[in-house]
């Protein structure tokens, strides 16, 4: 029966993906699955290329070479708004806000371009706020937020889509150990909650090894590693390409 249901689940693939440019090869021929309902981590040291994926994967970069396939279907040619529209969302390091418009608008500007109303939007973004525990700022101008609840409300926007995969880029950055530990119950909830799998961008270790089932390791592009938590914490090129010199 497990077969059948994992058969039945949504999958998010990069296919021999390679990204270049000009004389650089930022990604290099990575492969790698998201199943819907798991938290895949992806992590690596800086300029290892993960940001670079991730965009390849959701329309914000071409590849150069190789394929993004959403359960077997290339979408690799799709604008980001394409790649959003078929339930692919994501956040950004930089929280991309309307820092002039309200919290709780921010997020329901996400669901509107969907096609929902008004009325449905505001109520689906309340619930995602009172989620993250910031319905009581559902009204603050999000430019005044502290760069925490930044880092949420890119969270809720990126969920208001009810995507099939949420791709989170270091959501972590920057909080403190309590801060981490809330941030990691979130994502924990997101594959039961939305029924979605998670691409987990994370330079925090603990973050990553606490929530990920899986983790693929980049260095210069390439891939060096994937296994779970415990396989790649152990492997000694893992160690020194990254968790050696954190």
């Amino acid at each position: 029966m497990s077969d059948t249901v994992n058969s039945n689940r949504q999958t998010l693939e990069a296919r021999q993906v390679s990204v270049r440019f000009e004389g650089l090869t930022a990604v290099d021929t990575v492969e790698e699955t998201l199943h819907q309902g798991e938290i895949l981590g992806l992590i690596g040291p800086n300029g290892a290329g993960k940001t670079t994926l991730v965009n390849a994967m959701t329309g914000f970069q071409a590849p150069s070479s190789g394929d993004v396939l959403l359960s077997g279907k290339v979408i690799s040619k799709l604008t980001p708004h394409g790649i959003r529209r078929r339930g692919i969302a994501r956040t950004f390091q930089a929280g991309r806000l309307f820092r002039e418009m309200p919290v709780s608008e921010n997020v329901e500007v996400a669901a509107v371009s969907l096609g929902y109303s008004r009325r449905k939007a505001h109520a689906h973004a309340m619930e995602l706020l009172n989620w993250l525990g910031l319905d009581d700022r559902a009204d603050v101008p999000a430019g005044i937020l502290p760069y925490t609840d930044e880092r949420r409300v890119g969270i809720a926007r990126a969920l208001a889509m009810r995507p099939q995969f949420v791709l989170l880029d270091e959501p972590a950055a920057g909080m403190s150990d309590l801060e981490c530990d809330d941030i990691m119950q979130v994502v924990r909830e997101i594959p039961e909650r939305f029924g979605c799998g998670v691409l987990l961008i994370e330079h925090n270790m603990r973050v990553i090894m606490g929530v990920c089932a899986r983790i693929h390791v980049l260095d210069s592009g390439k891939t060096i590693a994937r296994g779970t938590p415990t396989e790649v914490q152990n492997d000694p090129v893992v160690i020194n390409a990254y968790l050696g010199h954190s």
